[in-house]
């Protein structure tokens, strides 16, 4: 063969090669782009469920590691759905069950977890609402709250409970069990925390701060006007010996009404109505002028609290979010709390407010409705503005002999090491006057032996520095053989929880349905508005899912 014949069949061969492999790249590449832009993964395409791709995506301790039999060896039991089912193969979710366009991540759903590997289980209590009022809101428009905003706890804090009232001390904790409604062979634990009551002539005189947004993006009726209904609603619950003051913030930072008594209700209206939606956001410049005004009332015979009404869209201005944060617990530490109050759709940001509700320690709340309103700011007036104790953790101590796995629904952000329960300089929750809190486990009991756990609640009061603890314990006589003999706390409770594991795709919950959360509803309403409310979106909600979540267990 020639050097000439040897160049002619070398370029041929190369431009073969480029002809055929380089488009083959360039299809592979591009495909997979398309694929992304059109919402479908290659793994979707190739026919995987979502229920297989949340199970290799998401981080937690595996079923099986749980599933043996206390008593066996080492090696892993052959029968491992008797305790823990694998998750069952369901339709691929809607996109609303995914993202929705949140801006933040989902919270991992904490893990099951071996008493014998770790017996407590600490959290600080949470009685924020948000979550569940943003999902109504979401149902409103037709439509699913992504599940990024679901949060567990939100959710069964929202309603009401008929618990024991302390007999000494700040709170009571009402125990007790029943076999789980969703996993044979389980069962579920309830953890009821009931405040103290504070009559309007207990509670302690409030200087309040309205910090409000009056940004562009508050321009809409379910934003600035309904924050200024609202502000009149909670002015109408205050007396004499009350306080308000008015700061907005905007393109600038105004100090429209300085502290005024409560009872100059035409004053603080007008201040109110005066108010109009323009310009951008820098919330950290409102929040310092603010907490300013609120620390010259700090002391231990009063509350002093900001009240910022945002729809959470907000650049902080000249300063960073984390000194913003700072500076937030600074004032705290003199005494000062803060409500996050969120209104609005669209560029609504529940992960800014949780964040400052958590910081500032304080409540975060979203008001949809003047009726909301009325709840948060005249109906529950005490338990919103005044806090009867500060730093409150509570911490289940599982016998290993009696209690083999557990896991805590909801609470992942309030999550507090174990060894932290008792040093008291670790921040934690607080609760307002009447509150309650409620937690749900689901626990796989073993044995015979009694007591099953021992629940210790520790607290400071206001502005103290030291806590004070109590103790409770759960007996294996208070664990019913059946859920029809629960209460109807209970099986509410486990309702709600329920179906706030489906929508926010806990993958423990990949085996469960809403209808088995719809009979717990029904059979637990307890001539209470707002659960059969609840009912009633429930029964929307089973329209809009897979048939694998809404259909009843055959």
């Amino acid at each position: 063969m020639t050097k000439r014949t040897s160049r002619i069949l070398g370029i041929v061969g190369g431009l073969l090669f480029v002809l055929g492999v380089v488009p083959l790249v360039v299809i592979l590449f591009w495909g997979h782009n398309i694929r992304r832009l059109l919402g479908a993964s290659a793994d979707s395409l190739s026919g995987h469920t979502f229920a297989e791709h949340r199970e290799s995506s998401v981080h937690y301790k595996r079923l099986k590691d749980f599933s043996k039999d206390p008593d066996a060896p080492a090696t892993p039991a052959p029968a491992q759905a008797a305790v823990a089912p694998a998750p069952a193969r369901v339709e691929s979710v809607p996109e609303t069950l995914r993202t929705a366009g949140s801006t933040h991540e989902a919270v991992r759903p904490n893990p099951y977890t071996l008493v014998s590997t770790d017996r407590f289980s600490t959290f600080a209590v949470d009685v924020d609402t948000a979550s569940y009022t943003l999902f109504r809101r979401y149902m409103s428009e037709g439509r699913l709250p992504p599940r990024e905003a679901v949060r567990v706890e939100e959710w069964m804090n929202y309603f009401q409970y008929r618990y024991p009232a302390p007999q000494e001390g700040d709170f009571r904790v009402d125990l007790e069990g029943a076999p789980s409604p969703y996993t044979p062979g389980w069962h579920l634990i309830k953890v009821g925390v009931q405040g103290r009551v504070v009559t309007a002539e207990q509670r302690k005189p409030a200087h309040l701060v309205f910090l409000v947004d009056t940004s562009g993006s508050m321009f809409s009726q379910d934003k600035l006007p309904l924050a200024q209904k609202s502000m009149k609603v909670l002015v109408q619950g205050l007396t004499a010996r009350d306080t308000v003051a008015l700061v907005t913030y905007a393109g600038s930072v105004r100090d429209v009404l300085p502290p005024t008594p409560a009872t100059e209700r035409g004053t603080i209206f007008a201040a109110i109505d005066a108010l109009s939606a323009e310009g951008s956001t820098a919330m950290g410049s409102g929040l310092e002028l603010a907490y300013r005004h609120a620390a010259r009332h700090a002391r231990p015979d009063s509350v002093s609290r900001v009240i910022v009404l945002t729809d959470g869209d907000a650049n902080i201005g000249n300063t960073s979010a984390s000194v913003m944060y700072e500076n937030i617990r600074g004032y705290v530490q003199e005494g000062v709390t803060l409500s996050a109050i969120g209104f609005g759709m669209g560029n609504y940001r529940d992960d800014v407010l949780e964040r400052l509700a958590d910081k500032g320690n304080g409540n975060c709340f979203y008001i949809d409705s003047e009726d909301e309103a009325r709840r948060v700011f005249q109906e529950k007036l005490s338990g919103t503005l005044e806090v009867i104790a500060q730093d409150v953790k509570v911490q289940v101590e599982f016998d290993p002999e009696a209690v083999h796995t557990y896991r805590l629904m909801g609470y992942e952000n309030r999550a507090i090491a174990d060894k932290d329960f008792r040093d008291d300089k670790v921040d934690a929750g607080e609760i307002g006057a009447g509150h309650t809190v409620t937690a749900l486990y689901e626990v796989k009991l073993i044995g015979t032996r009694s007591p099953l756990a021992t629940v210790r609640v520790r607290a400071k009061r206001p502005g103290g520095v030291e806590a004070a603890e109590q103790r409770f314990v759960l007996e294996r006589g208070q664990v019913h053989d059946s859920l029809s003999r629960a209460s109807a706390n209970l099986r509410f409770a486990a309702a709600v929880a329920g179906t706030a594991d489906i929508l926010r795709g806990a993958p423990q919950a990949d085996n469960w349905n809403l209808s088995t959360a719809e009979a717990l509803a029904e059979s637990a309403l307890d001539d209470l508005s707002d659960r059969a409310e609840f009912l009633g979106l429930l029964r929307r909600v089973r329209g809009m899912v897979p048939p694998s979540f809404a259909r009843s267990t055959p």
